[in-house]
């Protein structure tokens, strides 16, 4: 029996899609385990350095406002770490891209930068520049919520 031309096209397509599909499983396979390196190195060096901190004098304060600031900007990258694999996993389970856990290490990572900026060195435009992403990502994780959530109670 001999395959017609179309059914040839349409076979070379479907082995074409699948060595692309395993491709980027093995792709997002090593993605994931690179991420969890640096996040379990980044946790590490962070316990170093409060560690660091605590046992060396002065004893008080054990950190000024500087110290403290670059320390949650440093958990706030392991959490932008820890949600970025978490979405790299689902999508990896699912095929399926949640917009909701992307604004969330959006929102996570401008706050960062919020957090750990220095106002005194900024000009106002680059403020209100900052306060607009924030209210823009905030708007649009309160609406995309609104909406799954609408669809869940319609389901």
């Amino acid at each position: 029996m001999q395959l017609t031309q179309q059914q040839r096209l349409t076979r070379s397509k479907s082995d074409l899609n699948r060595v692309s599909k395993r491709f980027q499983h093995a792709i997002i396979i090593i993605l994931l385990t690179m991420m969890g390196l640096v996040v379990g190195i980044g946790t590490i060096e962070l316990a170093v350095l409060l560690i660091q901190k605590i046992i060396s004098p002065p004893f008080f304060p054990l950190l000024n406002i500087e110290e403290l600031l670059d320390i949650f900007g440093f958990f706030l990258i392991i959490l932008i770490g820890i949600e970025m694999m978490e979405a790299t996993k689902v999508y990896l389970q699912e095929e399926i891209i949640h917009v909701e856990v992307i604004f969330l290490v959006a929102i996570i990572a401008i706050t960062r930068k919020a957090i750990i900026l220095d106002i005194k060195e900024i000009s106002p435009v680059s403020i209100f520049a900052l306060a607009s992403i924030i209210l823009a990502l905030s708007l649009g994780y309160f609406f995309l919520k609104k909406a799954l959530d609408s669809d869940h109670k319609n389901s």
